[in-house]
């Protein structure tokens, strides 16, 4: 069975293109909310569920966070990929550095990899805000898990970086 988010009340969260703008614990500049530190946010469950939703084809969405969570374990998987070949943590996060340097496409845009999932933006305020945040919430995830899928010498994490080779939902990862 898949995991889904347990931010299901998303009532009175920002949202841009069908998805809640949902705080982070993040010191990293953007649109979203700032979280308490004790607090899960959806990275932690992003990286948390990763390696069991990897598994799965189908994702039935319970909430408009469960969109931001496909999205995040997608993002994972191309960050893992990214990663597969690097020995050491700086090679990683050298790696991880230029992933992030990397445009974010938003729904409407031929490369973005969720066509339909969510609504195309309403204005270009709306698509703006919601590559900040994604990008945001990108930035976040690459750093959290470079702490998992390396040890703290700086090595390879296998149980981690063995991932890298699931198609979740069966999309090939660039």
């Amino acid at each position: 069975m898949v995991y889904h988010s347990s931010f299901i009340d998303v009532e009175g969260v920002d949202k841009a293109c069908g998805c809640p703008l949902l705080p982070l614990k993040s010191h990293i500049k953007g649109p979203a909310p700032v979280s308490d530190e004790d607090r899960t946010d959806i990275v932690d469950e992003a990286i948390t569920f990763f390696r069991a939703n990897v598994f799965f084809r189908n994702f039935d969405i319970k909430s408009p966070a469960d969109k931001l969570l496909i999205y995040l374990t997608f993002y994972i998987n191309v960050a893992l990929k990214r990663l597969e070949g690097c020995r050491t943590l700086a090679e990683g996060t050298k790696a991880i550095i230029n992933l992030g340097l990397e445009k974010v496409p938003v729904p409407g845009e031929p490369v973005f990899p969720f066509p339909g999932l969510f609504p195309i933006a309403q204005s270009r305020q709306e698509a703006e805000l919601f590559r900040n945040y994604l990008k945001q919430t990108r930035e976040e995830t690459s750093g959290r898990l470079l702490s998992v899928a390396y040890r703290p010498n700086g090595t390879p994490n296998k149980w981690w970086l063995a991932f890298a080779k699931r198609k979740f939902m069966n999309i090939i990862v660039p």
